[in-house]
Order: structure tokens, then C-alpha cells, then sequence
């Protein structure tokens, strides 16, 4: 029986995990990942992996726990002053993450593995994740004023800005115009 990671290697297979899993999960999705890839970099056995992870969607979970903190803190700089501009600065912010950062964007882009993740996260870690990664747009709603419309409604407004890189393609060189369009249209609509 081989002898158990001490502290220093645990800390560096993990750092390694971590490392293959974005670079993985990013170029080729969750479900075409294989446990051998993940764990090659690592120099560990597949068998290995699960002393570090219980799943590779909970590899991919803590990926995205780790991005949340400074994803939330950009996008709770935004909601600040006159309503409009603030939620288009928000959703502005929010398209800009799913542009810059491709693991989000694949998350974005393919519902079912961030189906499959979030399925995996303990509900503490679920709540942590959704805590960290969207600021409180309800508390900026209702401090502005804008409480008047179904709460469900408007985060289903916000969430239908957030759908465009899904359609990325199809829009094709308009895509910029659509999506800063659209932006203004649901921020004014939402302020009239």
C-alpha cells in the first residue's frame, strides 16, 4: 500500500488538478475530460484523484469558487448611482466576465455541465457559489426603487441579456450591436 501525500505534495497535486481542469474543461468540456487527463500532470494514479476530489465536477466547482470573489466584487461595483446605468453596467460587467474568463463561458454556453456541476456542490457549497457570484441584485432593486415588477420577472430579464454568447455565432459580426442593445433596452425598461 503506497504511503499517503504528505502536506506539501497534497498542496502541489491539487495546485496541479486545479491547473489541468481549467486547461481541460476549457478546451474540451466536462463530460470529454477523462480522469487520465486530469490526473497526468499530477504524476498520480486516476484512483488517486478522488482523495483530492469527489468528482470532476467538483474539480470544475472549485474552479468557479475560486473566480466568484472577484467576479462578485466587479460586478457589486457596478450597482451603484442612477438605476439605468447602473443595471447596464451590470450586465455590461456580467458579458464581459463570460467574454474574458472561458470557463465561465462554457459553463454559459453549455447548460448542461453547469447543470452537472452545481448538481455535485454540497448545498453549502451551492449556496457559497451562488453567495460569491451574484451580488444582490434584489437589494439594489429594491433600494432604487424598482420593486414594482415581480422580482422572478426582472431576474428573468437580467438572465435574458446573459443568454447572447449562447448565440454568438448566429448573430455573427452584429453581435456587439444586438448585445448593447438589448442592454439598453431591458435597463430602460426596467427605470420606466
Amino acid at each position: 500500500m503506497p504511503a499517503p501525500f504528505d502536506e506539501r505534495d497534497r498542496a502541489r497535486i491539487r495546485a496541479e488538478l486545479l491547473a489541468s481542469g481549467r486547461e481541460l474543461f476549457v478546451a474540451q468540456g466536462l463530460r470529454k475530460t477523462s480522469l487520465a487527463e486530469l490526473t497526468a500532470s499530477a504524476g498520480i494514479a486516476k484512483t488517486s484523484f478522488y482523495a483530492f476530489f469527489d468528482a470532476k465536477e467538483s474539480l470544475y466547482g472549485e474552479l468557479m469558487l475560486a473566480n466568484a470573489p472577484a467576479i462578485r466584487s466587479r460586478l457589486l461595483a457596478t450597482l451603484d448611482g442612477e438605476p439605468r446605468a447602473a443595471i447596464g453596467a451590470f450586465l455590461r460587467a456580467v458579458l464581459a466576465v463570460l467574454d474574458e474568463d472561458p470557463l465561465y463561458r462554457r459553463l454559459i454556453t453549455h447548460p448542461a455541465e453547469l447543470a452537472a456541476v452545481t448538481a455535485r456542490l454540497s448545498p453549502e457549497r451551492a449556496a457559497e457559489l451562488h453567495e460569491q457570484a451574484m451580488p444582490p441584485i434584489g437589494e439594489f432593486l429594491a433600494r432604487t426603487g424598482l420593486t414594482g415588477r415581480r422580482p422572478e420577472v426582472v431576474l428573468g430579464l437580467l438572465r435574458a441579456v446573459l443568454l447572447l454568447p449562447l448565440h454568438r455565432n448566429e448573430f455573427g459580426e452584429v453581435y456587439d450591436e444586438v448585445a448593447e442593445q438589448m442592454i439598453e433596452f431591458v435597463a430602460t425598461g426596467l427605470t420606466r
